[in-house]
């Protein structure tokens, strides 16, 4: 089913909601009110003085994770309210845990409200860089590890993490400040992740931006993969390079994996079930991946990554087609904004998978992110 009769079949179901509609210009791509569209793990339930926000345990789907009760600050608190976390909004002072989590309030244009985030060095975005080389957003530690007395210090309102399957939220709890599950990463697919900017708008009163964004998001998505669907060669792909003895691939129902569908391509593990990473064996990649098309490599190094340099690290690569071919295709991301662009901009990413697989599909097009391989 083409997404947009799925979307105005929606409106028409909610026509009735109070909600304003949020409509791309030139597009019937259109978003209304509480229905959540590609994303599984947050449910939004509007009700006179306060929302309901629920995040979906998605290690256990059939549980909830947390509960929230939004209040905005300008209306009196309601005498009776059901059980959740109480979260009064707009949020004017925050403590990210991630690069993820800055991305989506980029997009929102809060960064403004960082008084503090886990891991600066990983966060590639100017704002956040000037923010904490000023001194106005402090370094509170490692994700995993955080600094609590300067979290204490700097007074946030609510801490924005992401968890690692039901590992709790530790000894952060113990301060009494609200802690957002931030689980968009456990989506399988990308236009999924990237609607959590709706989720995270939630908290900042950005309702009607988050939904004007991710209607353009959808939009531009939906044209890439038109144009891939009526392209009858799929060239195989597989990714990255063995770590430790272990080759981390996408799983076959993974985000990645997604995209390259979307982008016309052939993934070797599209039968995988996996949402997350699968480890597998040199010789069991091998065996697959010989004669692939493609090779995509992402890496975060100082220096380029070289056919010569990528053999002389692991001298078996060679065995590969793609190899003897220079079809790799890699990606710096510490010098490209790739994982801050993933999540809140898909479409972006998108675009460069299609310039790989089908170049003859967009003429002129300059890469973002990836680049043939040199010698």
């Amino acid at each position: 089913m083409k997404i947009p009769c799925l979307i105005l079949s929606l409106v028409c179901v909610l026509s009735s909601c109070r909600k304003e509609n949020n409509t791309v210009a030139g597009s019937d791509i259109t978003f209304a009110g509480d229905s959540i569209y590609f994303a599984k793990g947050f449910q939004i339930e509007t009700r006179d003085n306060y929302t309901l926000l629920t995040v979906r345990n998605p290690w256990k789907p059939e549980r909830e994770l947390q509960h929230f009760v939004l209040v905005s600050k300008s209306v009196a608190l309601p005498e009776s309210l059901p059980e959740g976390i109480l979260i009064r909004t707009p949020l004017k002072r925050t403590v990210s845990f991630g690069s993820v989590q800055c991305s989506f309030f980029a997009g929102l244009d809060v960064l403004q409200t960082l008084v503090g985030v886990c891991e600066p060095n990983f966060i590639n975005i100017p704002f956040v860089q000037n923010g904490i080389r000023d001194g106005k957003i402090a370094d509170v530690g490692q994700a995993a590890n955080p600094d609590l007395e300067r979290i204490m210090f700097v007074e946030p309102e609510a801490l924005f993490t992401a968890p690692i399957e039901e590992s709790g939220t530790g000894q952060i709890s113990a301060l009494g400040i609200p802690s957002i599950e931030c689980v968009d990463y456990m989506e399988s697919s990308p236009l999924g992740r990237a609607e959590w900017i709706r989720f995270f708008a939630l908290f900042f009163e950005k309702r009607s931006l988050a939904d004007s964004l991710f209607a353009q998001t959808v939009s531009n998505y939906k044209a890439l993969q038109d144009l891939t669907s009526q392209l009858e060669i799929q060239p195989t792909v597989f990714s990255e390079t063995i770590y430790s003895g272990v080759w981390w691939l996408p799983g076959g129902n993974s985000y990645v994996a997604h995209f390259f569908k979307d982008a016309g391509a052939d993934y070797l593990w599209k039968e995988d079930t996996q949402t997350g990473s699968i480890g597998l064996s040199f010789e069991s990649v091998l065996e697959k991946a010989e004669k692939a098309d493609c090779w995509l490599i992402k890496y975060n190094t100082s220096n380029e990554l070289t056919l010569s340099e990528l053999v002389k690290n692991y001298p078996n690569y060679a065995f590969f087609d793609a190899y003897k071919k220079g079809n790799i295709y890699i990606c710096n991301t510490g010098k490209v904004t790739y994982y801050e662009d993933l999540p809140v901009h898909p479409d972006y990413i998108l675009k460069d998978l299609v310039w790989i697989f089908h170049p003859e599909a967009l003429p002129g097009y300059l890469p973002k992110y990836y680049r043939r391989i040199k010698n």
